[in-house]
């Protein structure tokens, strides 16, 4: 600010508080010659410094406001000539403000006296901006949209991070991945992935929509052939996790299982599932969208051969160490991450210990038994399958009861005995045989089923 320029009004109130305190702390020569200071400072006189000095600085309010300026006419004319301008911002239309009255008058939009046209040229851009706010304050608005109500089950399952160095297999990072195309209309096939910090061990199952039907048979499918027990499950927060009815159903059927979800907003909460959504979902699936029955049920036969090929035949990398490590000038930082060597999920389970040794035998005689290579290009070509196979069309229905694993009709009794019997290991889950014999009775396509005369040695 030039040195030359007066001082506001506020400006100088908050100078003379400045000088109020040592105008009071001072003696009767102090004080004279504080008023000398303040009297080339300010252009106000000196009796009226004395006043303040010995008074309130606080600015008081006026004891009679000012009426209004402009009349009704001329506030009238403000709101033609607003709407002439279709509501743009009150800096565009200023600089037209006299001329755009003209040419309404012209038109005979408006007709105004001698005065208020005078007022109306005579406007500055921040009366004009004031008398605008005025205007819009009497338009009606639409009504602003209600916060939607907090989900009251997500409020009782605690937000964490599951730390990345977790040494014990069980802890599941789970997420939702759409396969909706260009459009989110409509139902549509998502994947259901779980993936455990531990081990990189990871499960998938597709769903036609996000019901909890559908989302209650793809856990059981999942849980039924994972061959570990499940310590704490972590989803986002989603509806379609934090439910009561999947909520009741997870405790129902994991004994002693811990729920958390990630903090609203952060992604990076579950890092590790995220991930694995691009190389184990997109890489073979892409963002194509797959909305029929057909396309789900042949998408669960392709998992079905992913889940032998990713968690038997694919390395992966963890991590081992993280460094804080500063730049030599001190100011920045980084991170440092180094891991371990590349082992399959398979690999990092069998070291691990928690699996029982009749399982962990059974698991490695079926990798054993497979051609890794074989089934990559079984992989390949149900993929291109899959890709053929046609979406659903406008006004056509899909029965997602087609799809279930566990289909509800009079045999789920039988079922329900089926899943309690047998109970081998620590989690009170069914195991890996356990499963094959489930899929043999309803006719459904097991890994073993899919791999007979391909991928033996």
């Amino acid at each position: 600010m030039p040195l030359d320029d007066n001082m506001t009004i506020d400006e100088r109130r908050k100078y003379l508080r400045k000088m109020q305190l040592r105008y009071h702390k001072a003696n009767r020569a102090e004080q004279s010659r504080l008023l000398d200071e303040m009297q080339e400072v300010t252009p106000l006189h000196r009796k009226s410094l004395i006043r303040l000095m010995r008074g309130d600085l606080e600015r008081q309010l006026r004891v009679q406001q000012r009426g209004p300026s402009y009349t009704g006419e001329v506030r009238y004319a403000l709101s033609v000539l607003v709407d002439s301008f279709n509501g743009i911002c009150a800096e565009r239309m200023f600089p037209l403000l006299t001329h755009r009255v003209q040419e309404l008058v012209h038109h005979a939009e408006l007709r105004l006296s001698c005065e208020a046209m005078e007022q109306i040229a005579g406007m500055s851009l921040s009366t004009f901006k004031r008398t605008l706010r005025q205007l819009r304050q009497d338009q009606p608005q639409l009504a602003r949209a209600r916060p939607k109500p907090a989900n009251g089950v997500s409020q009782g399952i605690p937000m964490r991070r599951i730390p990345w160095n977790e040494p014990k297999p069980g802890h599941f990072e789970v997420d939702l991945v759409h396969q909706c195309g260009a459009t989110a209309s409509g139902e549509y096939m998502h994947t259901l992935q779980l993936v455990d910090v531990t081990t990189g061990w990871s499960e998938r199952g597709a769903i036609l929509g996000r019901s909890y039907l559908v989302m209650k048979d793809a856990f059981l499918r999942i849980l039924a052939r994972l061959p570990f027990p499940v310590i704490e499950l972590h989803p986002d927060n989603g509806s379609e996790f934090l439910n009561e009815h999947l909520v009741r159903f997870w405790k129902e059927r994991v004994k002693d299982v811990q729920l958390s979800r990630s903090r609203p907003y952060h992604k990076n909460d579950n890092r590790f599932v995220e991930q694995k959504n691009s190389s184990l979902v997109r890489r073979y699936l892409a963002y194509e969208r797959m909305d029929t029955v057909a396309q789900t049920n042949a998408v669960n036969q392709l998992f079905d051969l992913l889940w032998l090929f990713d968690n038997f035949f694919q390395p992966v990398l963890r991590l081992k160490e993280k460094k804080v490590v500063g730049s030599p000038g001190g100011d920045a930082t980084r991170i440092q991450r180094s891991h371990d060597e590349a082992q399959t999920p398979f690999d990092r389970l069998c070291k691990t210990g928690v699996l029982a040794p009749e399982h962990q035998a059974a698991l490695i005689s079926l990798r054993d038994q497979v051609n890794p290579y074989a089934l990559l290009r079984q992989i390949r070509a149900l993929t291109d399958q899959i890709f053929a196979l046609p979406c659903c069309q406008p006004g056509e229905c899909e029965d997602v009861a087609l799809t279930l694993v566990f289909p509800l009709d009079s045999k789920e009794t039988n079922q329900e005995e089926l899943w309690k019997c047998g109970q081998l290991h620590t989690a009170q889950l069914p195991t890996f045989p356990q499963l094959l014999l489930l899929r043999q009775q309803h006719d459904i396509m097991s890994p073993q089923t899919h791999l007979k005369g391909v991928c033996p040695r």
